[in-house]
């Protein structure tokens, strides 16, 4: 078991949540919170609020990838066995519709082969309510620690 799910359990969402601040800051910046994240899945949610706008005061399109870097990152890191490590290598997104609210990003790697080295690509889907507004393919590359 990962040294991050191990957090996560022990912690619980909320102060997991907090701590992912603390060890990457950027990721404050959207102050997101974790829903689930177990193998093969990873979930968070970050509120629509003045600091993730953009000047049409819908959330900003970085804002929405900094949600998927996130989620495709800890989902890698609690999916890939004991002894690899991970590191983001391109990210290739598509701005479905205005994300007008609060927003849910899940990445969904069950259909991933977690035992390959190499590129992976971990597909996140983000929402607001249930329409689709963003996705992202992120290449994370697999290799020996």
């Amino acid at each position: 078991m990962s040294q991050m799910l191990q957090m996560f359990q022990q912690a619980g969402p909320a102060q997991f949540s907090a701590m992912i601040g603390q060890v990457a800051p950027y990721f404050s910046t959207i102050a997101p919170q974790f829903v689930e994240l177990r193998p093969g899945y990873a979930e968070v949610t970050f509120p629509k609020r003045r600091e993730v706008l953009n000047h049409i005061g819908t959330v900003h399109a970085i804002a929405l990838c900094n949600a998927a870097e996130l989620v495709a990152g800890t989902l890698t890191d609690v999916s890939i066995p004991k002894g690899r490590r991970w590191i983001p290598r391109g990210m290739t997104v598509e701005y479905l519709a205005k994300a007008e609210g609060d927003v849910r990003a899940v990445a969904d790697g069950c259909a991933i082969d977690w035992n390959q080295e190499g590129d992976i690509t971990v597909p996140v889907l983000a929402y607001v309510g249930d329409k689709k507004v963003f996705r992202a393919d992120i290449t994370m590359y697999v290799s020996q620690a």
